[in-house]
């Protein structure tokens, strides 16, 4: 088998409701796919592009990486992601130029597993459970005043958790003042109730001393762990942290390969690993920076943020992720993997494959199906592809 065509589409999907992050506001979804087919006819989907703007990463895919792929045979993906990475290390070690050789990297990953007849989780190893843990990203801060404290609007948003049971859900901080965000937490902590576990995102949002003074107040609330607290560049700041902190430390969403990685857990910076995907190298950078993770006692629970493609992905390599450390009653979050399933509006993710992903009752089943294991609908590609 060998690789005859590598294809890149940008999708973009306006949403009907902004929101803001502690970084800005959100108006559309948007992401770059990678198409790559072959002389028997499998064709491999893998994705990038999905945090800034996308076209940069279809240009690293169009110009260098993709060309590079044709007449190959596809069932070597860490061949392949080595001479990629090669080509680029003088000059793009981080960035698009990585986040298109992730995308490279998981269509190639799903041809193998066409190729072979086997879900992507077998090819890892095998599949250590056939449903994951979900827990719910959402609680963003409103599109029209993020300033806003709205009681009416959060308590809903706790009540369609809930209904959709889920027993974890993520909430957004680092916006507003100390005590405001606080204010929002026990809004929600006093609506779910104990037994919902409480996750944080700052989406780097404070310096030190800000994070330190927040983290006290997390940990009075029983949150289970504390993201992004400090920009991505300030290791130091991580580590600080991490040492007197209560609460557990995640971040990893910004960082790039197993060299990257290797600093955050060797540096003593994270509890928490949080690889994406479609950023940090794909599958092939996974495995590495999973083995890193385990050797060091460090959990990892990949960043999804993308179309149906990122979240099957997330699924395949999770299912195939043991426990950390592997016990007899794996419990989510505090030794058992979970997916992050982000639960504001994505038409990408909900209506680009031909059998969306659905929680039920608090887990997300692991498709049995070759590869990732998903089909995309090209009919609605098209439509978000005529949107971009």
């Amino acid at each position: 088998m060998r690789i005859t065509n590598v294809s890149t589409v940008v999708l973009r999907s306006p949403m009907d409701q902004a929101f803001y992050s502690s970084q800005g506001r959100f108006a559309e979804r948007n992401s770059l796919l990678v198409k790559i087919e072959t002389d028997e006819g499998l064709t491999g989907w893998g994705e990038g592009g999905q945090y800034g703007p996308p076209e940069p990463v279809k240009a690293c895919v169009d110009a260098v990486l993709g060309p590079l792929l044709i007449g190959k045979d596809p069932a070597t993906p860490v061949v392949h992601w080595e001479n990629g990475y090669s080509r680029i290390r003088d000059f793009g070690v981080k960035g698009p130029f990585v986040e298109a050789l992730s995308a490279l990297d998981i269509a190639l990953w799903d041809l193998t597993g066409k190729a072979c007849g086997r879900p992507l989780s077998a090819l890892l190893g095998g599949a250590f459970r056939e449903s994951i843990p979900a827990y719910g990203t959402g609680f963003y801060y409103p599109g029209d005043d993020p300033t806003v404290i709205d009681e009416g609007r959060i308590k809903a948003e706790c009540a369609r958790k809930a209904d959709e049971g889920y027993s974890a859900v993520k909430v957004k901080i680092g916006l507003l003042s100390t005590s405001d965000d606080l204010r929002r937490l026990h809004i929600v902590r006093d609506e779910l109730g104990e037994d919902t576990t409480l996750l944080v995102d700052a989406n780097h949002g404070y310096n030190f001393a800000g994070a330190r003074a927040v983290a006290a107040g997390l940990a009075e609330l029983g949150v289970r762990w504390f993201e992004e607290p400090v920009v991505p560049e300030d290791k130091d700041s991580y580590r600080r942290l991490r040492e007197v902190s209560a609460v557990p430390i995640a971040g990893g969403e910004a960082e790039y390969t197993r060299f990257g990685f290797g600093e955050l857990i060797n540096g003593g910076c994270v509890d928490i690993a949080q690889p994406d995907l479609c950023v940090a190298g794909g599958i092939t950078e996974w495995i590495k920076i999973q083995s890193l993770a385990s050797a060091a006692g460090v959990s990892v629970v990949p960043h999804v943020w993308g179309s149906g493609i990122a979240l099957a992905a997330a699924v395949q390599v999770i299912a195939a992720t043991p426990a950390n450390p592997f016990t007899a009653n794996p419990i989510p979050i505090l030794n058992e993997p979970v997916l992050e399933f982000d639960t504001t509006e994505n038409a990408l993710r909900t209506e680009l494959l031909a059998t969306p992903f659905r929680m039920r009752e608090g887990r997300v089943g692991v498709p049995g199906g070759p590869g990732l294991g998903i089909e995309v609908d090209e009919s609605v590609l098209r439509r978000f592809a005529e949107a971009a």
